[in-house]
This record gives C-alpha cells, sequence and structure tokens, in this order.
C-alpha cells in the first residue's frame, strides 16, 4: 500500500522546518506553518497538503479557524486530539501576541539613563561582574550580556567575546559596565587599560565604545563623563 511521505522523507527544498531555517519564517505560507505544527498528514495527503485543505475550509482566514474547536478540527482526516490541540494553542497565542502591548526599549544618552539599566543588577553583588550593552543607531537599547563573572576584586575580560556579541546582535554601539563590590568608584589600571583595549578594538570594527560605568552600591562612575574614553 502506497503510504504518503512524511515531513522527514521530502526532498529538502519541499520541508517547511528546513525551508525557515534556510530563508526565514517569513518565507512559509500559511499551510507550511500549520503543517510544521501537525508534523504529519494522514494516508492520502502529506502534512502540507492537508493543512492547505484545512485552511480552505475557513477561506484560507485565521480568524475563523480560530473559532474551531477540537471536535470541528478532528473531521478532517489525520488530525486527532493532539493535532487540534497544537493548533489551537499556536492560534491562541497569536492572538494573545496581537493584544499584547509592544514592549518599549529606552533610549540611552545619558550615563544616568545606562546606569538606570545595571544597578538593580549589579548594586548589591558580593563578586564583580562585566557586562556590555548593545544600542542601536538611535541609541534604543537592544540587548546587554554578562561578559564574565569574577571575585571580589576583579574578573577576566575577553574582547573578542564583546566584539562578536555586539556583530551578531547587529549593534551599532556599546556601553560597558562592571561593579566594585567594595563601593569603590575609582577605576583602577586595569579598569582603565581594558577600556582603551575594547575602545580601540570597536573602533577596528566600526563600533564604537560609548561609555564605560563602575557601578558601587548606589553610585557610579562615568568615563564618558570624566573624559576618560
Amino acid at each position: 500500500m502506497y503510504k504518503k511521505p512524511s515531513i522527514k522523507q521530502w526532498a529538502v527544498e519541499d520541508r517547511p522546518r528546513e525551508k525557515m531555517q534556510a530563508n526565514g519564517i517569513r518565507s512559509l505560507s500559511e499551510a507550511e506553518l500549520i503543517a510544521i505544527l501537525i508534523g504529519s498528514g494522514n494516508l492520502d495527503e502529506s502534512a502540507v497538503e492537508l493543512s492547505r485543505r484545512i485552511l480552505a475550509s475557513v477561506n484560507n482566514n485565521l480568524n475563523e479557524l480560530g473559532k474551531k474547536n477540537i471536535s470541528e478540527l478532528k473531521k478532517f482526516k489525520g488530525i486527532g486530539d493532539v493535532k487540534a490541540i497544537t493548533i489551537m494553542a499556536a492560534l491562541e497565542m497569536g492572538r494573545r501576541r496581537k493584544e499584547s502591548e509592544p514592549v518599549e526599549k529606552p533610549k540611552v544618552v545619558t550615563s544616568a539613563d545606562a546606569a538606570a539599566i545595571f544597578k538593580p543588577l549589579l548594586s548589591d553583588l558580593p563578586h564583580e561582574e562585566f557586562w556590555v550593552m548593545l544600542l542601536n543607531r538611535n541609541n534604543i537599547f537592544k540587548e546587554k550580556f554578562r561578559i564574565s563573572q569574577g571575585g571580589m576584586s576583579g574578573t577576566v575580560i575577553d574582547v573578542r567575546i564583546i566584539l562578536k556579541l555586539a556583530l551578531e546582535n547587529q549593534a551599532c554601539s556599546i556601553i560597558l559596565c562592571h561593579n566594585h563590590p567594595s563601593g569603590n568608584l575609582v577605576p583602577s589600571e586595569a579598569d582603565k587599560e581594558i577600556t582603551r583595549k575594547i575602545r580601540d578594538a570597536g573602533k577596528q570594527m566600526d563600533i564604537p565604545v560609548l561609555d564605560h560605568l563602575i557601578i558601587g552600591n548606589d553610585a557610579y562612575f562615568s568615563f564618558a563623563d570624566e573624559g576618560q574614553i
């Protein structure tokens, strides 16, 4: 008896998962997205073919598909409880995402703006940590990463890791930050040297280092404010 191949048996160019990895999720049709959810079709249809038929039953309208209950979805051959629930959960997630307020990322213009992001992370730590903040072209906060964690008196920083993160996340500029558990805000010679190294490396990659903050208790020191960067 002939059996329709599963997604794993399709030609690579016809596999929605591989297509998404190669071309991005926007390259997938709605039927291909549903096919990823259900994983397989039935003896007569591939997952994509079955998904197309499900969509055709609601005139290719996802809002109408979202109104279907488990019993209605199970009328399609190859759709059982698990697949029906998976489709319903995915559509409900999409609905809730649409209703959610977009997260407004802060704009970092001054050292105080950056300190407001880092202070909650570093003010009360008993050990030293080194972080980097990534910004876009408009100085909007993109992401922050902990680069290293050390002891009470220092931590090791790899410049390559910082620049790799900036490049991978398409950052246009960065801000460095670490804490002094002692509360002493005076930068050490090691602090000054690593700042120079990262600043110079950033210039080579056209990723400027805008500032380096030292957090101590509830206060901070800014290299930029003090003209040291």
